[in-house]
């Protein structure tokens, strides 16, 4: 009798999954047919945040644009948030799950670009979408208005939070809003960026600690009394050299970067003010901090040497690195292989190859060979260990209070880098609108899978507390700090 119920009971949980695996995929056909409905109005958005090209917090019309796709389809919005003008959260259910989308626009400063395959100024010559966030933003946005269309067709209970993060550049953004207590709340969080190939994302992100230091020195003429003044500008470039020789003693994984942001007004003045802009990196944040640290007493010993004062220490914000969690790439990278790499066509793939031959490496050869893909027409394969740091994302942050799981999209040519022309120019063509879609259809996939099944659900929170483990989420910006009111 126990055998006998045994089996009842066994093949009553296989066909309770069975039935619940065949609901979740006509809910993805669902979803997948009105991403492709919509896929003018998708491509219209993209365009106007793309020719905006707004910097971080800066980015008020790439803000509103989506605000109002979502506003238009039934959202209620949270605008202002961590008090960003650009930040926003769009919210739409009552009841279940709460799954967030993240959604990134802002440009980057120089890198003007218009959508041709020759390095040509766009129409904005101030900045240009080199990283991709216009496609970021507009395919997170389609994925979140997909999912609208299930929850209000009462396909399943559940809520989805479309998250507007602004200044993803200077590490800002997500790291504001959750010192304001965002996301934290959520069961799971998604997310997508443009990249040269199709993969779910399974790699870790460098630590980055962003950081201003800012000296005071006092004016004089400085040919006819330079001995009565103190140039601050000494003390940035005593600091600069100080920690061009601190680099030979730090790990591999470091990096250190800096901009002179002030330098002095014209050469016969002495520079009574001047700022050094630093990116500190490591795959720890431990090591960041302890790289900050120690940069910050180079600073004091340059103004010691310089005569000067150093002024401030303004930490703008931080990032950790990424916690991955194997459960959740797994299922976002069955849903993009059941969905395929974007279809190219003829006149897309002579573009990518365009800016290939275009666009040169700095010992001025060609990206593009016969050997090499126009644009990635293929899925990466899923590695088994996370693939080594090399870039920074405020994502990071987020991943240490909910599980994150995300995918890259083939949105320019193949081998090119991000933070370049060729990226502006694709994403504003054909080669974006299908990279966006992409995005839409495999984020909103892996929603409706972790909407459905409890236990897939389940998986993904026991990973992720596995990979977080308990080690403390340490911060070096104050306590109370707001965040900045402009980037520059």
């Amino acid at each position: 009798m126990l055998r006998v119920t045994l089996f009842v009971a066994t093949a009553l949980l296989a066909s309770t999954t069975v039935a619940f695996a065949a609901d979740a995929n006509r809910m993805k056909r669902d979803a997948w047919s009105w991403i492709d409905s919509q896929t003018q109005v998708l491509e219209t958005a993209n365009l106007n945040i793309w020719s905006y090209a707004e910097i971080g917090l800066a980015e008020s019309k790439s803000s509103k644009e989506l605000q109002d796709l979502l506003v238009a389809n039934g959202f209620s919005i949270e605008t202002g948030v961590a008090g960003m003008p650009t930040a926003f959260v769009a919210t739409y259910g009552n009841s279940g799950p709460v799954i967030g989308i993240l959604a990134e626009f802002d440009a980057l400063p120089g890198v003007s670009q218009a959508a041709s395959p020759i390095e040509t100024i766009g129409p904005n010559p101030e900045a240009g979408h080199a990283c991709g966030h216009s496609v970021f933003g507009v395919g997170s946005t389609g994925a979140a208005l997909a999912i609208k269309e299930l929850i209000a067709a009462d396909s399943f209970d559940g809520i989805i939070k479309l998250y507007g993060t602004p200044a993803e550049e200077t590490g800002i953004g997500k790291v504001y809003m959750l010192r304001a207590g965002y996301f934290k709340d959520d069961d799971v969080i998604l997310n997508w960026h443009p990249s040269d190939r199709n993969r779910a994302s399974y790699g870790n992100t460098k630590a980055i600690v962003n950081v201003k230091f800012k000296f005071r020195g006092s004016a004089a003429h400085a040919s006819a009394m330079p001995w009565s003044g103190r140039s601050a500008l000494d003390g940035v470039e005593l600091m600069s050299v100080g920690v061009n020789y601190m680099r030979e003693h730090i790990k591999p994984d470091a990096r250190v970067h800096y901009v002179i942001t002030k330098g002095g007004g014209q050469p016969n003045v002495v520079p009574p003010e001047a700022e050094v802009w630093y990116y500190i990196r490591a795959d720890t944040f431990e090591d960041v901090v302890s790289y900050y640290e120690w940069i910050s007493d180079i600073a004091r010993a340059a103004a010691t040497m310089s005569r000067t004062e150093l002024e401030e220490i303004e930490v703008q914000s931080e990032i950790h690195e990424m916690i991955t969690v194997r459960a959740l790439t797994e299922q976002t990278h069955k849903n993009l292989t059941a969905i395929g790499a974007p279809k190219w066509e003829k006149h897309e793939l002579a573009f990518a190859r365009t800016t290939q031959l275009e666009f040169q490496d700095p010992f001025g050869r060609p990206i593009g060979d016969d050997d090499t893909p126009a644009l990635s027409m293929m899925i990466q394969p899923l590695p088994d260990e996370p693939t080594p740091a090399r870039a920074s994302t405020d994502v990071g942050d987020i991943s240490w209070f909910v599980p994150v799981g995300g995918l890259g999209v083939a949105s320019y040519g193949y081998g090119l880098p991000t933070h370049s022309w060729p990226v502006v120019a694709a994403t504003g063509t054909t080669i974006g609108t299908k990279a966006l879609v992409t995005a839409a259809k495999t984020i909103a996939a892996t929603a409706i899978d972790l909407y459905t099944d409890p236990n897939l659900m389940a998986r993904v929170k026991a990973d992720w507390r596995k990979s977080r483990g308990d080690a403390p989420f340490r911060t070096v910006i104050p306590e109370g700090q707001p965040a900045p009111l402009a980037v520059r």
